[in-house]
C-alpha cells in the first residue's frame, strides 16, 4: 500500500509529468478517432479476451484497435487517463464509433440477450 502511494506521489511530482499525461491523453484520443473500434486492453486479462474474441470475430470487417496496457511504458499513464475520460478504469475500456461502451460485461450482456449489440447511432453494428 505504501508503495503505490510513493509511486502515485512521484508521479505527480515528477518533472516529466505533464508531458507523459498529453502524450496518454493525445495517444488515447487518436486511437479513439481513428479506428472504428478501439480496445484498451491487458493481455492477460480473461474479460479482455472475450470482449476482444467476442467484436473481432463479429466485425472482422472493421478497423480494430487494441493498445496491450500491460505491454507498453506508458500503459499506466494510458489507464489513469481513461479513469478521467470515463470514469472506469478497469479493463477492457472499449470504444465504438468514438462513444464509450465500456468494458466486456457491457458486450457480451447485450449479446446474450440478443440485443443490438450497439444502438444506431454508432454504426449500426449489430450481434
Amino acid at each position: 500500500m505504501l508503495s503505490h502511494l510513493y509511486r502515485s506521489f512521484a508521479i505527480w511530482v515528477s518533472p516529466t509529468f505533464p508531458r507523459k499525461v498529453m502524450a496518454a491523453k493525445d495517444l488515447v484520443e487518436n486511437t479513439i478517432a481513428s479506428n472504428k473500434i478501439a480496445i484498451f486492453s491487458k493481455s492477460y486479462c480473461p474479460y479482455c479476451k472475450r470482449a476482444k474474441a467476442l467484436l473481432t470475430s463479429e466485425f472482422p470487417e472493421e478497423t480494430t484497435e487494441i493498445l496491450e496496457l500491460d505491454e507498453r511504458g506508458d500503459g499506466s499513464e494510458i489507464q489513469d487517463y481513461l479513469l478521467q475520460k470515463t470514469g472506469q478504469r478497469t479493463v477492457p475500456n472499449i470504444f465504438i464509433n468514438q462513444k464509450h461502451i465500456g468494458g466486456c460485461d457491457s458486450v457480451v450482456g447485450l449479446k446474450e440477450q440478443d440485443k443490438q449489440l450497439l444502438s444506431p447511432e454508432l454504426g449500426n453494428l449489430y450481434v
